[in-house]
């Protein structure tokens, strides 16, 4: 079983290596903007499925299953407001964002865009977001890295480790190699991958129980096991995590990337029920696995063993592939992320005063991507870093605390000014993380007190400043009324 499973994932290895090779070789010209944004040339499928995959990281194949595993139905109201949030933000986030970035100067990254929406010489806010970006995404990574040093340990017997600066090589190659376009197709070719054995997997134990082969666990289940309204807080904790979406800025750039709106239309059709489907299976591949397998001793692998309890070596290393798809898809997509903060955001405006080549751009994203990566891998094999989903949560709080309520009301509220925006993402992430250091115990996700603080501070600083000028509120006016973007 052993020998079989590691040809598979070797196989798939290869593949996801040989897709950056192939657009790297491709890729002649496009500088930043092809490297970054794909060109803004992405289809409707390979959007969506990319968007979703670099949202469902390793976590919804390990850290909610294990979550509904060991406390019940009350946990998957994470799932419910996921739900939530990803279908608000296709249908009223990504026409907008998509259309507004093309007319604030044809941006591509989230700084750039929102720097750009008051077309403002400042770049405050740009280092201020990429410091951000910086600091969440290599917590996010370390939390797919760790994911992958967890599946090669438990399934292989591999250290643990060791398999993370392995996940971490092939994770670089074809990010570094490829950037945007290769990081959507893998994410492409992932998706459909997480979706296959999260449909598969719960579907035939779900049989084998029915059949009188599970544990028989139904009456050693824990009280309220099955009550979805157990807690007030789960609800509103689960609600909260959708908040993240408005703000997510590695889920949000694919709305950037669409060729056009008609393209996006068809994607959000895909991505919505994309999502809905994997969350859906997520918090059955809990339930069922309770019941097939009983108490287990980790509930964060209750996914890979009723896989490998239930199908032969070559299905179960196609199957378990989703677990390395899924926290490989979110990686690069945070590296790529970061890169392109770092390299348009900082590195050529202030470092070197827009001097810099297109050339000389790719190459300071590419050793970004190098140097997070490493930085990652530290802190996914320090023991003392918390869980898949404790990392998760921790770097998705900061991000829809901080950049949610400002994305959101710079495209909907035309009196919203620069001063405004700066404000509610310093105050929406400095609330988020003061709140999960001092006030994490009374059962509240951060997200919550993070995203009205920003919302707050963000509304108030804007108006009792300066109004923006004539020229912005044109640009908003002509987005708003559909003449720019199409």
């Amino acid at each position: 079983m052993f020998n079989a499973e590691m040809i598979v994932f070797c196989v798939y290895l290869v593949f996801m290596v040989g897709i950056g090779v192939f657009f790297f070789l491709r890729s002649k010209s496009g500088g930043d903007k092809g490297y970054f944004l794909g060109g803004r040339q992405m289809g409707p499928w390979v959007s969506a499925l990319s968007a979703g995959a670099s949202d469902m990281s390793a976590w919804v194949l390990m850290g909610l299953p294990a979550s509904i595993y060991a406390a019940g139905l009350g946990q998957a109201w994470i799932a419910i407001g996921l739900g939530i949030g990803y279908t608000l933000s296709w249908l009223i986030e990504a026409p907008r964002l998509r259309r507004y970035s093309i007319a604030a100067n044809d941006s591509i990254t989230i700084p750039q865009y929102l720097t750009n929406r008051f077309l403002s010489s400042n770049r405050a806010l740009q280092v201020i977001c990429a410091v951000i970006f910086l600091v969440a995404y290599t917590i996010y990574a370390a939390s797919s890295i760790k994911a992958c040093g967890t599946l090669f340990n438990t399934v292989m017997g591999i250290d643990a480790t060791v398999a993370m600066y392995i996940a971490a090589v092939i994770i670089i190659c074809y990010t570094f190699l490829g950037g945007f376009s290769a990081v959507c197709w893998t994410d492409f070719f992932q998706g459909l991958l997480m979706l296959g054995a999260l449909l598969i997997a719960p579907i035939f134990a779900m049989g084998l129980i029915s059949a009188g082969e599970g544990a028989s666990t139904m009456g050693q289940l824990p009280e309220n096991y099955w009550n979805l309204f157990s807690n007030w807080k789960d609800v509103v904790s689960g609600l909260g995590w959708g908040l993240g979406y408005f703000g997510m800025p590695h889920i949000i750039i694919r709305f950037m990337s669409l060729r056009s709106d008609k393209d996006l239309k068809k994607s959000a059709k895909i991505g919505i029920t994309w999502t809905v489907l994997i969350l859906t299976f997520s918090v059955a591949a809990g339930v069922i696995g309770h019941l097939f397998l009983g108490e287990i001793a980790d509930s964060s692998v209750v996914f890979i063993t009723m896989v490998r309890k239930i199908f032969p070596a070559l299905i179960s290393g196609l199957l378990l592939s989703a677990i390395l798809a899924a926290a490989m898809s979110t990686a690069d997509s945070q590296l790529l992320a970061s890169a392109s903060a770092f390299s348009v955001d900082v590195y050529k405006p202030l470092i070197r005063k827009n001097k810099a080549s297109d050339k000389e751009m790719l190459w300071a994203g590419r050793f970004v991507v190098l140097a997070i990566s490493i930085i990652a891998v530290l802190i996914a094999s320090n023991p003392n870093s918390g869980t898949i989903m404790d990392l998760v949560e921790n770097a998705w709080g900061v991000f829809g605390a901080a950049f949610g309520p400002v994305i959101m009301l710079s495209l909907f509220w035309r009196r919203l000014n620069f001063a405004g925006s700066v404000a509610g993402i310093v105050v929406g992430a400095a609330v988020d993380i003061l709140w999960l250091v001092f006030l994490k115990d009374l059962g509240i996700y951060e997200i919550i007190p993070g995203f009205v603080a920003g919302l707050i501070a963000t509304i108030v600083v804007t108006l009792i400043t300066k109004a923006p000028s004539k020229d912005v509120t044109d640009v908003f006016d002509k987005v708003a009324k559909g003449e720019i973007g199409e």
